[in-house]
C-alpha cells in the first residue's frame, strides 16, 4: 500500500472513511488493510511506550535505593556503635522528621516549615539550634529530593534556580550572620508564622478564580532577572533567620507574578531550597560554629528517614492535584498560625514587627497576581 496515499490524523480512511482521529484510531470494526495495519502499529507502539515508562520508573527506583543505602551505610559507620541509642533517646525528633521530609518533598514547604515549629512549640528546643538542625537536615533530604527530581526529569526552571540561588547565597548570608544574632526566639518565631501567613494569602489568591499557566519562564530581561535575584536574596534572608523562606517566596513569585503551574514551581523550589540549606549550613558549620554537638544528635537522628521521605515526597508530587497540593499547605498554616498565637507570648514589639512582615508579604502578593504582563494570551 503506498503510504502517501493515507491521510493524518483527524481526517478519514481513503479507502473506508472511517474516522482516523488521536484518541481512537480507526474503527475496531474496519477490516480494511490500512485499518489493520494501524492498529497493529499503534498497539506497537503502545506496548513500546508502556515498556519505556516501567524501566524509567525501574531506574528511578534503583537510583533511589542505591543512594538510600549509601546514606545508611555512611550513618551507621559514623555513629557506630551508638546507632540505636541515637534514635531511641531521639525518637520525637524521628518522628517529626518522618512527616516533615516528605512535606518538603511534596510540597512548596520545606522540612524546616514542620522542623522549625514543632521544634520550638512542642519540643521546646531553642530557635537557633531549630534553626541550624533545619539547615542541616534540609541538606541531606531537599538533595536526595533534588537527585530524585533531575533522575525522574521532573520539569523544573533551572532559569529561575540560577538566579534566585544567586540571591539567596547573599541573603543567607546576612540573615545567618547579621541579623539572626539580633532578634529574639519569640520574634524570630512568629517572623516565622508571619512569613507562612502571608504564603496562605498567596495560595488563597491563586485559587480564588480560574487561572492561564505558562508552561515555561517568559523571556528573561534584566528586569526580570534581577527581580528574581531579588526574591532569591529576600527568601535568603528568612532561610537564614529561620531555617526557611527561599522556598516559599520564591514558589510564590513563580506562581502569582510568571504564572508557572504548580506543578512545576513546587519541584523548582525544591531544588532552590536544597542549594539555599547547604550554603546556610556551610555558614553554620565553618563561619558561625552553630552546630553543636546536641544539634549534631538531633541530625544523626533524622538522616535515616529523611533520605527516604524526601525524594518519596517528591515523587508522590508528580501524582498530586494541584488542588490538593494547596488544600494540604493551608491545613499546614492553620495548625500554624493558631498554635503561634497560643503558645508565643505576644508582647507590644513581636506583634508589630511580625504583622508588619505579614502585611508586606501580603501586599507584595497581592500585587504580584494584579500584574498582567505575564498572563498567557490564551488559557491553558
Amino acid at each position: 500500500m503506498n503510504n502517501s496515499k493515507i491521510k493524518r490524523f483527524g481526517s478519514s480512511c481513503k479507502f473506508c472513511n472511517c474516522l482516523l482521529n488521536a484518541a481512537n484510531g480507526p474503527s475496531v470494526f474496519c477490516s480494511c488493510q490500512y485499518c489493520i495495519q494501524f492498529r497493529s502499529k499503534a498497539s506497537k507502539e503502545i506496548a513500546t511506550a508502556d515498556i519505556l515508562s516501567f524501566l524509567s520508573h525501574q531506574k528511578t527506583l534503583l537510583l533511589n535505593l542505591a543512594l538510600v543505602l549509601l546514606v545508611w551505610g555512611l550513618w551507621f559507620v559514623y555513629t557506630h556503635p551508638d546507632s540505636l541509642s541515637i534514635l531511641q533517646q531521639n525518637w520525637p525528633i524521628t518522628l517529626t522528621m518522618t512527616l516533615g521530609s516528605f512535606i518538603a518533598g511534596a510540597t512548596s514547604e520545606g522540612g524546616g516549615a514542620i522542623a522549625f515549629p514543632i521544634f520550638t512549640k512542642v519540643l521546646h528546643i531553642q530557635p537557633q539550634d531549630a534553626k541550624v538542625f533545619s539547615l542541616a537536615i534540609q541538606s541531606i533530604g531537599m538533595t536526595a529530593a533534588t537527585l530524585t527530581i533531575i533522575v525522574m526529569r521532573i520539569n523544573v526552571s533551572w532559569h529561575f534556580i540560577l538566579w534566585a540561588s544567586l540571591g539567596g547565597l547573599f541573603g543567607v548570608y546576612i540573615g545567618s550572620v547579621m541579623i539572626a544574632q539580633l532578634l529574639s526566639p519569640g520574634l524570630l518565631k512568629m517572623l516565622f508564622t508571619a512569613m507562612i501567613v502571608s504564603f496562605a494569602i498567596a495560595l488563597l489568591i491563586l485559587n480564588w478564580r480560574q487561572r492561564a499557566y505558562n508552561h515555561h519562564l517568559p523571556i528573561l530581561y534584566w528586569r526580570e532577572k534581577m527581580l528574581i535575584v531579588f526574591s532569591g536574596f529576600v527568601g535568603g534572608i528568612m532561610t537564614g533567620l529561620v531555617g526557611n523562606g527561599i522556598d516559599i517566596i520564591c514558589f510564590s513569585v513563580m506562581v502569582l507574578l510568571f504564572r508557572l503551574p504548580e506543578k512545576v514551581s513546587t519541584p523548582t523550589s525544591v531544588v532552590l531550597m536544597a542549594f539555599n540549606a547547604m550554603a546556610g549550613f556551610a555558614i553554620q558549620l565553618f563561619v558561625i560554629g552553630g552546630f553543636t554537638a546536641k544539634v549534631e544528635t538531633y541530625w544523626l537522628a533524622a538522616i535515616p528517614v529523611v533520605v527516604i521521605g524526601a525524594p518519596l515526597g517528591a515523587y508522590i508530587c508528580t501524582h498530586m492535584s494541584n488542588k490538593l497540593i494547596v488544600v494540604t499547605l493551608l491545613a499546614l498554616i492553620f495548625v500554624e498560625l493558631f498554635s503561634s498565637l497560643y503558645l508565643i507570648p505576644l508582647t507590644t514589639d513581636i506583634v508589630v514587627i511580625s504583622l508588619a512582615v505579614f502585611s508586606t508579604f501580603s501586599l507584595l502578593y497581592c500585587r504580584m497576581s494584579a500584574i498582567t504582563k505575564y498572563i498567557p494570551l490564551r488559557q491553558t
